[in-house]
C-alpha cells in the first residue's frame, strides 16, 4: 500500500503533468520537438508512477492508450478511465485503493495489476473477458471461496494473491488450482501436473456442480440475449410488441371499472371475442411490418449495390488516366533530365506542365460525371423510400382504424350490458349479487356512461399513440437515411477534389523543382 507523504502535495492528473510524462519517455531525438502541441491519440503508452497521484482525471484524449502505468501514487478510486478503451495493460498497483471499479468500458484490458492496495472483495470486473494476467497481491482479501468469482475469466492463467489474508488457509493452493482450470502460473510459480491432479481429485464434486450452474446461467444468458436481438429486430421494423396481447393488455392496464364491469353477465365472453380479434389484428400489423423491413433492407442494399457499382468503374477510370499520364510524366521527366539543351528540357517542361492540366481537367471532368451520376441514383432511391415510407404509413392506418372500430363497437356493446343491467338493478330484477363497487357504478345511468366514456377515452388514446409511435419512426427512418446518403455524397465529393488538388499539386511541385542548367555563356 502506498502511504502518504505529508511533505509533498497530492496531486490529480492534469495536462502539464501528462505532457511531461511524455516528453520524459520520448526518444532523444524527438525532445527537440517537444515544445510542439503534442497529439494525444498519438500516444500508446503512459506512465505516471511515483507522481503522488491522489485523483485520476483528464485521460479521455488519450483514445488510443494501450499501456497506463499509475504505480505507486496515493490514489483512493478507480476513475476516470472510461475513453481508454483500447487499453491493455494497466498497472494499479501500489496505490490506497479499496474497492474494484471504474473498469467496465476496459474490454481489451489483458494485463492488471492491483497489487499493494486495501481491496477486500473481488468485483466489478465482469466485462474483463479478455483478462490473462491479474495481481491483486497484498490486499484484504481474506475469504477463500471469492476466487470463485475468476472463474468467468476463461483466459486467465497467471494469478497473482500472494500476501492475502486468504493465502493462510490450508486449502488455498488446491481449491484456486480446482477453481480455475486454466491456470498456468500461481503466485510466481508453475502450476505442475501433480497440484492440478490432487486439486481435481479434492474438489471435483465441487466444480462439477459449478460447471452445471454455469452452463445453465449461460443458457439462459444466450436466450435472454436471442430474446433481445430479436425484440432489436422488431424494433427496426417499428413493430415490437405487437406479437401478442402487449397492446391489448396495455389497454386495460390500470382500468379498475373494467375489472368491475366483469361481473355483468355477457361481459366476460364479450371481452374474451374483443381480445381475440384485437389480437389477431395487432398480429396482422406485425407480420405486415417485418415483410415491408424486409423490403425496407433490401431497397437499401439495392441502392448500395448501385452505388458501389458507379463508383467502382469510375475509380477504374481514374487508375487508367492516372497510369497512362504517370507513364508519359516519367519518360518525360527523363527527357528533361538527359536534354542536351537548355531550350529543349525547358521544351519538355511546359509539354509536362500542359500534361499535368489536362490531367487535372480529366480527373475534374471525371468526378462531375460521377457526381452527377450518383445525384440521380440518390434521387431514385429518396422517391422509391418515400413510396415504399407512403404505402406503409397508409397501410398502418388502415389497419390501426380497424383496432379503433373494434373497440368502438366494445365500448357500445358494453354501455347496452351496462345500461340494461342498471334498468334491471331498478327493477329488482338482478339474478346475480353484485359486489359492492359494482352497484356503485350502477347507481344511475349518468355515472355508468361517464366511467365507460372515460375508459373508452383512454383506451383510444393508446391506440392512437401506438399508431402515433409508427408512423414517427417511420418518417425518422426515411429522413434518416435520405439524408444519410446525401452527406456521404457530399463527403466523398469533397475528399475526391482534395486528394485530386493535392496530387496535381505535388506533380507541380515535383516539375517546378527540377534544376535545369543555363547554358554557358
Amino acid at each position: 500500500m502506498s502511504q502518504f507523504n505529508n511533505d509533498i502535495e497530492p496531486n490529480i492528473i492534469d495536462d502539464k503533468m501528462v505532457q511531461k510524462a511524455i516528453e520524459e519517455q520520448c526518444p532523444e531525438d524527438l525532445k527537440l520537438a517537444k515544445r510542439e502541441a503534442i497529439n494525444y491519440k498519438d500516444v500508446t503508452e503512459l506512465q505516471l508512477s511515483f507522481r503522488n497521484i491522489l485523483q485520476i482525471d483528464s485521460l479521455w484524449q488519450f483514445e488510443n492508450l494501450t499501456k497506463l502505468q499509475l504505480d505507486n501514487n496515493i490514489i483512493e478510486k478507480i476513475e476516470g478511465l472510461e475513453s481508454l478503451v483500447h487499453l491493455v495493460w494497466l498497472d494499479l498497483s501500489f496505490n490506497n485503493i479499496e474497492v474494484i471499479e471504474g473498469l467496465d468500458t476496459l474490454l481489451r484490458l489483458q494485463d492488471l495489476s492491483l497489487s499493494n492496495n486495501r481491496i477486500s472483495k473481488l468485483e466489478h470486473m465482469d466485462t474483463l473477458q479478455e483478462l490473462q494476467i491479474f495481481s491483486i497481491g497484498k490486499n484484504n482479501l481474506t475469504t477463500l471461496e471469492d476466487v470463485v468469482y475468476l472463474r468467468r475469466f476463461k483466459s486467465l492463467r497467471t494469478l497473482n494473491l500472494m500476501g492475502n489474508p486468504l493465502c493462510e488457509d490450508e486449502r488455498y493452493t488446491l481449491f484456486v488450482v480446482a477453481h480455475l482450470p486454466g491456470l498456468v502460473y500461481l503466485d510466481f510459480k508453475l502450476v505442475n501436473d501433480t497440484t492440478r491432479e490432487a486439486a481435481v481429485l479434492k474438489y471435483q464434486d465441487l466444480t462439477e456442480l459449478l460447471e452445471l450452474e454455469e452452463a445453465e446461467a449461460l443458457a439462459q444468458l444466450k436466450e435472454e440475449q436471442a430474446k433481445q436481438k430479436e425484440l432489436e429486430y422488431h424494433k427496426a421494423a417499428f413493430v415490437e410488441y405487437l406479437n401478442g396481447s402487449f397492446l391489448f393488455d396495455d389497454l386495460y392496464a390500470e382500468d379498475p371499472e373494467a375489472a368491475k364491469l366483469a361481473y355483468l353477465l355477457g361481459v366476460g365472453d364479450l371481452l374474451q371475442t374483443y381480445r381475440e380479434e384485437f389480437v389477431l389484428v395487432c398480429e396482422n400489423l406485425f407480420n405486415y411490418g417485418l415483410q415491408e423491413h424486409e423490403k425496407r433492407e433490401a431497397e437499401v442494399s439495392s441502392f448500395c449495390e448501385s452505388l458501389h457499382e458507379a463508383l467502382m468503374a469510375n475509380q477504374q477510370e481514374n487508375r487508367k488516366i492516372i497510369l497512362d499520364f504517370e507513364s508519359r510524366n516519367k519518360r518525360r521527366l527523363d527527357e528533361i533530365h538527359n536534354a542536351s539543351s537548355y531550350d529543349i528540357a525547358e521544351s519538355k517542361r511546359a509539354e509536362s506542365k500542359e500534361d499535368i492540366l489536362q490531367l487535372s481537367e480529366a480527373l475534374m471532368t471525371l468526378e462531375m460525371l460521377i457526381t452527377d451520376q450518383l445525384e440521380e441514383l440518390i434521387k431514385d432511391f429518396k422517391r422509391n423510400i418515400a413510396d415504399r415510407a407512403s404505402t406503409f404509413i397508409e397501410n398502418v392506418k388502415g389497419i390501426m382504424s380497424q383496432c379503433r372500430d373494434l373497440e368502438n363497437r366494445h365500448h357500445e356493446r358494453l354501455l347496452e350490458i351496462s345500461i340494461t343491467t342498471l334498468e334491471k338493478s331498478v327493477k329488482n330484477e338482478l339474478e346475480e349479487d353484485l359486489p359492492d363497487d359494482v352497484r356503485m357504478l350502477l347507481l344511475d345511468k349518468t355515472t355508468i356512461v361517464k366511467a365507460l366514456n372515460t375508459s373508452h377515452g383512454i383506451r383510444l388514446l393508446k391506440i392512437n399513440k401506438r399508431e402515433s409511435d409508427i408512423l414517427c419512426s417511420t418518417y425518422r427512418w426515411q429522413a434518416s437515411v435520405t439524408e444519410k446518403a446525401f452527406q456521404n455524397e457530399m463527403d466523398r465529393n469533397r475528399e475526391c477534389i482534395k486528394k485530386i488538388v493535392q496530387y496535381i499539386d505535388t506533380l507541380q511541385e515535383e516539375l517546378e523543382n527540377i534544376t535545369i542548367m543555363e547554358p554557358m555563356q
